[in-house]
């Protein structure tokens, strides 16, 4: 087996500034007590203008007066890995987010699938890079020892098992991840390199440092297992952006709609399904409201889902400021794509039928778009019904002549002197039952204008036309 390690080292920055609309702006994590706030992380911005990891908030002020703050917030961060965990599920059915800031991903069995590892590796940059989140990379044959040299050198690769062992044994303790900081302690008795401390007798390892380190050596280097917990992905979607301000207009929720409904395609990706109903809402500083969208069907294409959402939060009312958006997904059903043949040829500005479909009825609403299914009725008016949803199978029509595309919502005289009877009568006597019964003589006529026609006459006239439909 071979394991990459994807290492975040500035995971909870990450997951703050992919939702901020202007992540170049300075902007810092403050963390710690009312009268001793200082800084847990600083944007790229921040730090050209002198601010600092661990600096106080009052040094940083004094510094830079304007730079925006956040509060760093543990659920956050370790929210963004599970997502990210479930981004490398896509890639690999063996996943682990084990450790604070990483992902270790199986992906010796991936290559066949993504190619060998340069081109698999460039994969993984490209999307984490759309993602926002900034990386390490390493590959090697040990999930431990993946996230080792990770963090000693990003891109680094070791494919051969041979090669473990020495690369391993230059690397100094303080850089190998070792447990209950026993790194720190190693190097101030001047051991400084996983080789020299393997040197070392392993029974006075064992007596000084525990158990622990000894176990975590073997799985390093491949002499044992490593029994890590496999990452599942979840049933439901749940995600939140704090705005960090009031909003009162659809505008500016149009951000942080974009990059929840593009997270929730990638988990709908993760799962190989789609969603047919979720919910925004829109939170205030006391209580929330919400705008539920349904599909007709599942779907998971990430503008198809903005485009409806965005439509749907268009046509609601903001009453009050809004404080934080949040969508949840509590049903991720199965998604089938639509089928189409291998050589199908799409226009270059054509759009499928299903999203075609989803954008009209959220500009329009759900009533505007529907299905036909054929009625039992003869009479032309009543000849069809609405149907509702995707699930039920529209019945076959029964066998009639032509009937024209365009029907009038009801029938006006027509007066045409030079009208050409093309085909009938077909005469329809019908509706005795609910006591608006007809007896009509209809025709297939080309007006004098050229225009074919569907109209018709009282039974067994040849005047008094009325025209109750065109064709195309």
């Amino acid at each position: 087996m071979l394991w990459a390690c994807i290492l975040l080292p500035q995971l909870a920055l990450d997951a703050v500034l992919r939702r901020v609309p202007d992540p170049d702006a300075p902007l810092a994590l403050a963390t710690g007590p009312a009268q001793l706030r200082s800084l847990h992380a600083v944007n790229a911005a921040a730090a050209a203008a002198g601010l600092r990891p661990g600096m106080r908030l009052l040094a940083a002020h004094a510094l830079l007066p304007a730079f925006a703050t956040v509060e760093h917030d543990p659920a956050r961060e370790a929210a963004a890995q599970r997502f990210l965990a479930g981004w490398a599920y896509r890639h690999s059915s063996l996943v682990s987010a084990e450790w604070p800031g990483a992902i270790v991903l199986e992906a010796g069995a991936s290559f066949r699938l993504f190619g060998p590892w340069p081109r698999f590796e460039a994969r993984l940059r490209a999307e984490l890079d759309a993602l926002g989140f900034r990386h390490r990379i390493a590959l090697a044959p040990t999930p431990r020892a993946a996230r080792v040299l990770a963090g000693v050198r990003d891109g680094l690769a070791l494919p051969r098992p041979a090669a473990l062992a020495e690369a391993l044994d230059r690397v100094p303790v303080r850089r190998a991840a070792l447990p209950d900081e026993a790194g720190e302690r190693l190097h101030r008795m001047g051991v400084r390199t996983l080789g020299a401390l393997r040197a070392l007798p392993g029974a006075a390892v064992r007596r000084r440092f525990g158990a622990d380190l000894p176990a975590h050596l073997a799985r390093l280097y491949g002499e044992a297992d490593d029994p890590l917990p496999w990452y599942a992905p979840p049933d439901r979607f749940d995600a939140r952006v704090e705005l960090g301000y009031e909003v009162e207009s659809h505008l500016a929720l149009l951000f942080p709609l974009r990059r929840l409904t593009g997270d929730l395609a990638t988990a709908l990706s993760i799962r190989d399904g789609g969603v047919q109903r979720f919910e925004l809402r829109l939170e205030h500083e006391r209580g929330h409201s919400a705008v539920e969208i349904g599909l007709l069907a599942p779907e998971r294409d990430p503008a198809l889902l903005f485009e409806i959402a965005r439509s749907r939060l268009e046509r609601a009312q903001i009453e009050r400021p809004v404080v934080a958006l949040r969508l949840h997904a509590a049903e991720l059903p199965p998604f089938v794509s639509a089928s189409r043949d291998l050589f199908d040829r799409r226009a270059q500005q054509g759009m499928p039928w299903p999203q075609l479909r989803e954008r009209l009825r959220g500009r329009l609403g759900d009533g505007a778009v529907y299905r036909l299914a054929p009625a039992d009725d003869p009479r032309p008016e009543r000849a069809w019904r609405r149907m509702d949803g995707e699930g039920a199978a529209i019945p076959a029509a029964p066998p009639r002549p032509p009937r024209p595309a365009w029907l009038l919502p009801s029938p006006v005289p027509l007066r045409d002197a030079r009208l050409e009877i093309l085909s009938g009568p077909e005469r329809l006597e019908s509706g005795w039952w609910d006591g608006e019964d007809v007896r009509r003589d209809y025709y297939v006529v080309r007006t004098g204008q050229g225009q074919r026609a569907w109209a018709y006459t009282p039974a067994g006239a040849r005047e008094g036309w009325m025209l109750h439909g065109w064709f195309g």
